[in-house]
């Protein structure tokens, strides 16, 4: 939904048309590689001027209305007054011309901006979105935007962004992301199995697959199978990588440490060498061993009267632990168990201490009020009783007696002025008493409309030309709300539609609540067939309309939809029974943060 204005000046919300791009399938290339679904690089920028809510960023163009090749010359109708191109996101002015947005922003960013059809005087908050011709507009038939390319496609103007997913002469990155190459969708499989510097190859070595990029590295570094020479520069014919290794323990040039480096020792020779340096120095190897034997024999002696210690304070301290996580466990479920109590008690409380208040203090002055109402009743019989004993015998009475007459007269009427106001008085305070006792605090309204037909003929007749249901709020310390509705329509809707609207009211607690009002609102006409088919429309409020700003009156501007349903589907479905039907309005709390 989107906001605009009627007539009277009332905030407008109407549905705009919303464009969703579906996925694209995955395109297979050969045995080996699949392209990854991407969405379109598309080359229309996005408008920087309130782009259409689920129109993805490219489909509008960046000023002025769309430049797409139409199947049929558009009619005139669609066409904007001042680019003369089809109307991109059209706005309807005060003496019916319509624009592109881009281009009615730049008209009224000039001085004294007037209509360059009729010359008549624009004003902004005169000017609203023509959901209809917008709509018309979407529908109309368009070639591809790759017809260039070679497609021959056509659509209309609203299955585009769909289109140009899947469409094969659309220009694309390479899916792979790396290079920066552009194609036509179509070209894709031939660039990665051909062209492409990032495509995947196999080693011919080893036969692990990689980028193209990677594969002289791989070869130079880490290729398992790829010949190599001894670093020793021996007569051994050429080896594989992963041979090298133990090719160097055979090698007959290779520089070998004696195994018994780990106790000492430190030479280094040739394997021949080695042998002789171990058959010559085996007594010295035999003192290293002694010696490293005997210091690891005294570290492990001092490990054992440690463990020993440990071990004898292991099992105290074992079944502590467990006793002392048993009592843990206990206590955090118990916990657990108050904590629940507690949140569930704390809400109860404060859902209730302030409609227990409220009614308190409600019923304490309706009955204070019903006490001085029967005194007066009772005040009043009384001086009836002496007026009428008064005009019996007054018949052959004198003149003073005509004259304490009069001045029972008097008192008579005052009496009767005072007990009209304390009766107003008290149906006021009945009519606030049962607004309290049905006012809903979840942000849900469920209003009963009696009386459809007298309603409506009282609205055709101009006589209510509106109703406003009773206050709802989002929470005890809520927004306040109610819903408006006009049986016969209101604006552009009158005498055709049923129009909704939904108003933001003064409450209590407005100095706690963020402002503007930013939940989301669903109105909602019931069906009381056994379809149960709803008509329900929603919108985001719009945070610049003033319909949505803290009220600094009893009730802000209604806003909402004028179209909300039309008189026939309204009166010849299940929507009407027993001549009455149902309104619900939702407004969404899930995100509302407690004041």
């Amino acid at each position: 939904m989107s906001a605009g204005k009627s007539a009277d000046g009332r905030e407008v919300q109407i549905p705009l048309q919303q464009v969703a791009p579906s996925l694209a399938s995955p395109l297979s290339v050969g045995p080996h590689i699949t392209i990854p679904p991407h969405r379109p690089v598309n080359p229309w920028p996005s408008s920087d001027s309130a782009p259409l809510q689920g129109v993805p960023a490219g489909f509008l163009p960046l000023h002025g209305g769309f430049r797409d090749h139409f199947v049929e010359t558009p009619e005139a109708k669609y066409c904007c007054e001042s680019c003369r191109l089809v109307l991109c996101q059209p706005r309807q002015t005060e003496c019916g011309h319509r624009f592109c947005q881009s281009c009615i922003n730049d008209i009224l960013s000039r001085p004294n901006p007037v209509c360059p059809a009729d010359m008549e005087p624009l004003v902004s908050n005169k000017i609203f979105r023509d959901v209809c011709c917008h709509r018309e507009i979407m529908a109309l038939m368009v070639h591809c935007r790759c017809e260039n390319n070679g497609c021959q496609e056509q659509m209309s103007l609203q299955q585009i962004p769909d289109h140009l997913i899947v469409c094969l002469f659309y220009e694309v990155p390479c899916p792979l992301g790396k290079c920066k190459e552009r194609m036509m969708r179509k070209e894709i499989p031939d660039h990665l199995n051909k062209k492409c510097k990032h495509r995947e190859i196999i080693c011919e070595f080893c036969m692990a697959k990689m980028p193209l990029t990677d594969l002289q590295k791989h070869k130079e570094t880490v290729c398992p199978a790829f010949p190599v020479t001894c670093p020793n520069f021996c007569s051994f014919p050429s080896l594989t990588r992963s041979e090298l290794s133990s090719h160097q323990n055979d090698c007959p040039k290779a520089q070998m440490s004696c195994q018994f480096q780990r106790y000492g020792c430190t030479f280094k020779g040739l394997s021949q060498e080695l042998k002789q340096h171990e058959s010559t120095f085996s007594a010295d190897h035999l003192r290293m061993l002694a010696l490293r034997n005997a210091s690891i024999e005294t570290k492990v002696e001092e490990v054992k009267v440690e463990l020993l210690d440990r071990y004898k304070v292991l099992p105290g301290l074992s079944s502590r632990l467990t006793e002392v996580e048993s009592q843990n466990n206990e206590q955090r479920e118990k916990n657990r168990q108050i904590d629940q109590k507690l949140t569930a008690m704390q809400k109860l409380m404060s859902s209730h201490s302030e409609k227990l208040l409220e009614v308190e203090l409600e019923l304490r002055s309706l009955r204070l009020l019903r006490e001085e109402v029967e005194s007066l009743r009772g005040t009043l019989e009384n001086v009836r009783t002496r007026l009428s004993a008064l005009e019996q015998g007054g018949r052959n009475a004198t003149g003073s007696t005509t004259h304490t007459l009069a001045t029972l007269e008097t008192q008579l009427n005052r009496h009767d002025d005072m007990l009209s106001v304390h009766e107003i008085r008290l149906a006021d305070m009945d009519l606030r008493f049962q607004v309290l006792e049905t006012a809903s605090y979840n942000g849900t309204l469920i209003w009963k409309i009696r009386d459809y037909k007298r309603r409506k003929q009282e609205a055709v007749a101009s006589k209510t030309l509106s109703l406003y249901s009773q206050p709802f709020y989002t929470g005890y310390f809520g927004y306040k709300m109610c819903a408006r509705i006009y049986l016969n329509g209101d604006g552009m809707g009158k005498g055709t539609h049923l129009s909704l609207f939904f108003v933001v009211m003064r409450g209590e607690y407005d100095a706690l609540l963020p402002w503007p009002f930013k939940q989301k609102v669903t109105l909602m006409l019931m069906d009381q067939g056994p379809a149960r088919k709803h008509l329900a429309d929603a919108f985001k409020p719009d945070p610049n309309s003033s319909s949505f700003r803290r009220p600094s009156a009893e009730m802000n501007i209604a806003s909402g939809c004028p179209l909300f349903v039309s008189q026939s589907v309204l009166e010849n479905g299940t929507y009407i029974k027993d001549d009455t039907l149902f309104i619900k309005v939702t407004v969404d709390t899930s995100d509302l943060p407690d004041p």
